[in-house]
């Protein structure tokens, strides 16, 4: 019997939901068992692959790269999650909203900078601001929210094992909590 091929990605976030994803615990090993983790900042996997089943998504898309990645993912996955506040409402990534780009731009490259100060103009190097950070589901259709900043390993668990078992996961209430 094949695996479930799934993968996390990591767009403009913390980390955060990844480092409550490893405080599964023994439960990775378990988790190992069951499925092919296919691509992931915790592995060295480079190109997002097709054929997904579930991808869980941290972080709000604030760039190019974040959104191009979001439509790769959506293109390659059966579902696609949602993972903690910042892919489900912006959250803090969100912050940065009220400012425009330039604004945004000048503080961080001219104002916060001891040398060099200059805003860059080669994109190649790094990816374009959007104008907007945007929660996942304003880019991408989105299966499943895991609300929580992070969600907690529980709810992670929960959320993975249902879906494995081929179950849509009914959250607790206690999960649909923000921040």
């Amino acid at each position: 019997m094949t695996k479930p091929r799934v993968a996390t990605a990591w767009l403009s976030g913390c980390s955060g939901c990844h480092m409550s994803f490893l405080d599964i615990d023994e439960g990775l090993f378990e988790l190992a068992d069951k499925i092919d983790l296919v691509y992931s900042p915790i592995a060295d996997v480079k190109d997002f692959p097709q054929n997904v089943d579930v991808t869980l998504v941290e972080g709000a898309v604030t760039n190019s790269e974040n959104e191009e990645l979001a439509h790769t993912i959506r293109k390659n996955s059966r579902i696609v999650i949602a993972f903690g506040d910042c892919a489900s409402t912006g959250n803090v990534s969100a912050m940065r909203n009220r400012f425009t780009v330039d604004e945004i731009e000048r503080r961080a490259y001219i104002e916060l900078t001891d040398r060099n100060p200059k805003v860059p103009n080669a994109y190649e190097i790094i990816a374009t601001l959007m104008k907007k950070a945007l929660p996942l589901h304003e880019v991408i259709p989105v299966d499943l929210f895991l609300h929580g900043c992070p969600p907690s390993a529980e709810e992670i668990w929960l959320a993975v094992t249902e879906l494995l078992a081929g179950r849509t996961p009914v959250l607790p209430s206690a999960y649909l909590r923000f921040g």
